[in-house]
């Protein structure tokens, strides 16, 4: 009979086999971390489901799933690389639209890709990422300089420039001074500006308007801060003296004749609407005013306003005296100063003269000349200079009075009608003028 201690040895032994041979089973709950795996469930999808799903996305969609992971990221990235994709989202139909809804489409999904290449490319270099999205984007003709057939009625310049402000909007100034540089270098834009500020102004006409495109829809008119405007202009204009400066000023901003051509001879022969100066007049206010513009001063301003206004020669006085009243107070009263300084009598009578016919055909208030010429008085430093003065403006209205009415009466009055406008346009000028000033030295009196 076996002792008790022994059949409690093979109990022991026979209990340690079973749980070798019979483990008990595993805990089934998993903390988090523990479920935590190499692949997100994205990852390990097949390539052909996740192209599916990419199809059904809209641009803002993916841009949005780009930030998912960087393994999603370096898949959309590979994805937009394909030429399938380029054809279906980067579709130059920018010489299709019809209507300014149409535009605005075609705007909006530019600037919806902007977003997309923003997010997708937000771990590259500064470098990699220009050099990434140019190649998707230079097989566009309509996207480069010189290779579009339809400009100035084209899209696509203005459509590469919603996408260039989204794409780089808060980046810091060193990021921009890159991408500028960038541009510079893939569309050799300074070869192209030496071209057209060296030769005779409209030689190159089809350069100089793909200039003007170029320049204004891509970097300069998609911004609405100023700073960023002046940004930009500042970088296209410093590299340049100031006699260039003042031609590409115009190239950018001067007259636009309905054939695409800039209107060089337009501020020569006749005279110019407001509208047609408008874009070039806020250009100087902006040089002229921002305190952000280290680059400007006052004299290389007034330098660049000398210079404008005698390309390709002297102006029509008109259009001279019609830029300074739409450059407002502070430049214009610099301009007239800095001709009294010099005693340019003549000179700067004939301005007021036309200054004070702007105003009467513009609509301006005649109260303005009248307290401009009460500041320029304050620069003569003795009464002889200044009775001097105001005897020049008023032999002045008597002489270009003359000067119209001869042109009148050598030509066809039907044929010379802008000239006997002028001319009882000046005749009303001088009588609303002339009152204002009386009424104002009354006044005082």
């Amino acid at each position: 009979m076996e002792s008790v201690t022994e059949k409690f040895t093979m109990t022991n032994k026979y209990l340690r086999s079973c749980k070798v041979q019979h483990p008990y089973a595993t805990r089934t709950v998993t903390t988090r971390s523990q479920c935590r795996s190499t692949q997100g469930f994205f990852e390990r999808l097949p390539a052909e489901v996740l192209d599916m799903i990419l199809q059904w996305l809209s641009v803002m969609e993916i841009s949005v799933f780009s930030m998912v992971s960087k393994a999603i990221n370096n898949y959309i990235m590979s994805y937009v690389s394909t030429q399938a994709w380029r054809n279906r989202m980067i579709v130059p139909k920018f010489h299709q639209s019809t209507s300014p809804t149409q535009e605005d489409c075609i705007l909006d999904h530019y600037r919806s890709l902007g977003v997309l290449f923003k997010r997708c490319t937000l771990l590259l270099p500064t470098k990699d990422r220009l050099k990434f999205i140019y190649s998707k984007f230079s097989q566009v003709p309509c996207f480069t300089m010189e290779r579009c057939t339809s400009s100035p009625g084209c899209l696509g310049f203005a459509s590469y420039g919603v996408f260039l402000q989204t794409l780089i909007a808060g980046w810091d100034e060193l990021e921009c001074h890159r991408v500028f540089n960038f541009l510079c270098e893939i569309t050799n834009l300074p070869r192209k500006i030496e071209t057209v500020i060296t030769g005779k102004p409209g030689a190159s006409h089809k350069l100089e308007l793909q200039i003007r495109l170029f320049c204004r829809n891509v970097l300069l008119d998609p911004w609405q801060n100023r700073r960023d405007t002046l940004f930009w202009l500042t970088r296209i204009l410093k590299l340049w003296p100031m006699v260039s400066q003042a031609r590409l000023l115009f190239i950018l901003y001067g007259p636009l004749l309905p054939d695409g051509k800039i209107g060089w001879h337009e501020v020569l022969d006749g005279v110019v609407a407001q509208c047609g100066l408008w874009d070039l007049a806020k250009a100087v206010i902006l040089l002229y005013t921002d305190l952000e513009a280290k680059n400007w001063t006052a004299d290389t301003l007034l330098g660049i306003i000398e210079e404008i206004t005698v390309l390709p020669e002297a102006w029509h006085m008109e259009n001279m005296a019609r830029l300074l009243v739409l450059c407002g107070n502070s430049i214009c009263y610099s301009v007239l100063a800095s001709k009294a300084v010099n005693r340019r009598f003549l000179e700067i009578s004939r301005l007021l003269v036309f200054l004070i016919l702007v105003c009467e055909k513009d609509g301006f208030c005649m109260s303005w000349p009248v307290k401009m010429i009460q500041q320029i008085c304050k620069v003569f430093p003795t009464a002889q200079d200044r009775w001097s003065f105001i005897q020049s403006v008023e032999n002045m209205f008597s002489e270009v009075a003359m000067e119209m009415y001869e042109v009148v009466m050598a030509g066809n009055r039907n044929e010379d009608m802008d000239t006997f406008q002028s001319l009882c346009s000046l005749l009303n000028a001088s009588a609303h003028f002339h009152t204002e000033m009386v009424y104002m030295f009354l006044k005082n009196d």
